[in-house]
């Protein structure tokens, strides 16, 4: 009986092209509760040829109104973002309802980008390109991470030297005036049982005579100005969106443009928050832009 010839095909020795899954890589002590990351990073028998060939890093924030963030919500699309070249970092963060007052998140995420940057040579990172994403308050994070490059008001002692400034950051229906976002007109009762009661009382402390001003401490337009240096920013919005506003991507874009900011805005036309807001389209607008800007 004659037999068909096996195809023969190349093996991977170097594991080029694949990539594995860190959980839980601490990158922080010096809170009550160990603050860690996970990340998607290059597969590879040879430690020593990873270090050798450092990629670009994308440190994405999963919206979860500032309280804990499901690292694995965007799981799916982050290996895709992985497989086209990039490490990725899905990062944690203290929560507002466990009483971390703001802005213990963005102090958190600093902290993680200096701790990744300080152990850049480990994960396969190019210390020189890196960059933040983040949804919702993960997009509120990301935009003050690229407006507060390197501000010692939100640095932290951990991994003292390292840089947290970035390249460039994306943000897709992230809070750029809290004002706006929570609607705050100074007659809601603290002391009520409301679920936004907690979170406020948790980000901005129970003297709610003091919540105008730690809103505007932890909004992005408020860090926009004229005449200073920032990294490129990629704004993603809803028409739609129910929870954010589109009118303060509008309001926040329009002040980088008068700013001479390198900025670029995207209306996702009926987009809910989350849902139907993401399409492969969409998806192609950033993997271009991240190609383009790292």
């Amino acid at each position: 009986m004659s037999y068909p010839e096996i195809p023969v095909i190349k093996n991977n020795p170097t594991l080029e092209g694949l990539y594995k899954y860190v959980q839980n890589v601490v990158y922080s002590t010096a809170t009550e509760k160990e603050l860690t990351l996970d990340l998607i990073v290059p597969w590879n028998a040879d430690q020593e040829a990873i270090e050798k060939q450092p990629k670009p890093l994308i440190v994405f924030v999963q919206g979860s109104a500032w309280t804990t963030p499901d690292r694995f919500f965007e799981l799916p699309q982050l290996c895709e973002l992985a497989r086209k070249g990039y490490v990725v970092a899905t990062c944690g963060h203290r929560s507002a309802i466990e009483g971390a007052r703001v802005p213990s998140f963005l102090k958190d995420v600093k902290c993680a980008i200096r701790f990744l940057r300080k152990n850049a040579a480990q994960y396969s990172i190019d210390p020189e390109r890196v960059m933040v994403f983040g949804t919702s308050s993960g997009g509120n994070t990301s935009l003050l991470v690229g407006l507060t490059g390197d501000d010692p008001a939100f640095e932290t002692e951990e991994h003292a030297g390292y840089s947290d400034s970035v390249k460039a950051a994306i943000e897709c229906f992230g809070p750029a005036d809290l004002k706006m976002t929570f609607r705050y007109d100074g007659k809601r009762d603290i002391n009520t049982d409301a679920p936004e009661m907690a979170l406020f009382a948790g980000m901005f402390g129970k003297d709610r005579s003091k919540w105008e001003e730690e809103m505007a401490f932890v909004s992005p337009v408020s860090y926009v100005q004229e005449g200073k240096s920032y990294p490129p920013f990629l704004l993603l919005h809803g028409t739609a969106d129910r929870v954010v506003s589109y009118e303060e991507t509008v309001k926040i874009y329009h002040k980088m443009l008068d700013c001479g900011i390198n900025a670029r805005a995207y209306a996702i036309e009926g987009a809910d928050h989350e849902g139907d807001f993401w399409s492969g389209e969409l998806w192609a607008i950033i993997t271009d832009y991240i190609k383009e800007v790292l």
